[in-house]
């Protein structure tokens, strides 16, 4: 089924239920939403999809049902199912950090209007790392504060140290270990954030504040427990692995039925959620979720860590080169970073990390090869076009170590 055809036949549901609508009811940032904005659209030659439905409660799915019928483009609905996808907000850390704060909407200032600022960024790594290479380069003073021991603290230490090695050369402070008491000021104006690291009382000023607190899904206070839809207690949707609610033909897709929160994994949630309505069986367990961190170099990964592998006690053996001996990076300039990848038994590719420049297309072509399920072999006797990164994968895969004594490395 294309994704053209799945658009037409969205038309015998009753709604897709799109919102931007905030945990307390109300739009987010105190903004309303023109729903064809957020509405996917059709696509040429088939049939568009209804105009997006927003409400701010959720009574029952009769009402959903009745308030469908009445939309322009409704004709013809059989009213057998409801799409959920409400997404998730950033939750503000304290009321403090609230009166601080001046939430951005998700709007992108021109580079040559920026002004010079200084940010003092303080929460998830992911929101705060990729903000803060376009501002350093304005020539903006950067702060990064952050609670844990280490930056990226779930990655491995060479991974976290290599990115710290980034921000010291960028001239980037770093407090790790951080524990916030306090925000003074506004954002946009002038703020100072106090903390405590080791027991000293540290300050940090800036003009702005940029506070990534991490997401919660939007799915307080809109009704869906009339709807018989349960939640867990971290908010979430509850689905099985066919992404079905605990409601008769209902389904939630994305970041509020507890999906990772990435872009990529909510479309492949859309993807599940058409085949299956086709009559097809795809489930969301055991797929593979690959992240890029969009730092300059980019940080990116598919499979395991070493870190995880060592957890869960699963031996591999490892691979990893500098970046430098990629010859590609040599004509860009670009040599910082790393290839590094996980080798089983059985000589499939377990894991994969690349920090370094085009770090996101290089793992997507170690993705595909992990997806087939083929061996670290295959790529490293591939002929692969020189120079480009991707040549990389060559060098890297013949520095796996030909011994396997079913130890860790």
């Amino acid at each position: 089924m294309s994704q053209g055809d799945f658009h037409a036949t969205f038309h015998s549901f009753a709604a897709v239920f799109w919102t931007r609508i905030s945990a307390d009811g109300g739009y987010p940032n105190g903004e309303e939403t023109d729903s064809k904005s957020v509405a996917p659209q059709g696509v040429e030659g088939s049939s568009p999809l209804p105009s997006a439905l927003t409400w701010q409660r959720l009574t029952s799915i009769q009402e959903v049902f009745r308030f469908s019928r009445n939309q322009p483009g409704a004709t013809g609905w059989r009213n057998s199912g409801v799409f959920l996808e409400t997404s998730s907000n950033e939750p503000l850390l304290a009321a403090w950090l609230a009166r601080a704060w001046k939430p951005a909407r998700g709007r992108a200032v021109p580079l040559r209007f920026m002004p010079l600022i200084d940010l003092v960024a303080y929460g998830r790594c992911s929101q705060r790392f990729q903000s803060r290479d376009g501002l350093q380069r304005t020539d903006s003073r950067v702060t990064v504060v952050e609670r844990n021991e280490t930056l990226i603290h779930r990655e491995d230490p060479d991974v976290t140290a290599a990115v710290r090695d980034l921000f010291r050369d960028e001239g980037i402070e770093v407090l790790v270990g951080t524990k916030i008491t306090r925000v003074e000021g506004t954002s946009g104006e002038a703020v100072r954030l106090h903390g405590i690291c080791d027991g000293v009382q540290t300050v940090s000023e800036g003009t702005h504040l940029l506070a990534a607190g991490g997401r919660t899904p939007n799915t307080d206070g809109i009704g869906l427990e009339r709807a018989a839809v349960e939640v867990d207690a971290q908010g979430h949707v509850k689905v099985n692995e066919r992404l079905q609610t605990t409601a008769p033909n209902i389904w939630a897709v994305g970041d509020c039925a507890g999906s990772p929160y990435f872009t990529h994994v909510a479309y492949d949630d859309f993807r599940v959620v058409r085949d299956n309505i086709a009559g097809g069986n795809r489930v969301t367990t055991g797929r593979q979720v690959p992240f890029c961190l969009f730092t300059d170099p980019e940080l990116a990964r598919i499979g395991l860590s070493e870190r995880e592998a060592q957890d869960n006690d699963i031996p591999y053996r490892l691979a990893k080169i500098p970046m430098q001996s990629v010859l590609r990076t040599r004509t860009l300039s670009e040599t910082r970073g790393f290839l590094k990848a996980l080798i089983a038994a059985d000589d499939r590719i377990i894991g994969f990390t690349a920090f370094g420049v085009e770090a996101g297309e290089i793992m997507s072509v170690v993705q595909v090869a992990m997806s087939a399920g083929m061996r670290y072999t295959e790529l490293r006797d591939t002929v692969l076009t020189h120079p480009t990164i991707a040549e990389g994968l060559t060098v890297l895969f013949s520095a796996v170590p030909d011994a396997f004594d079913g130890h860790h490395r």
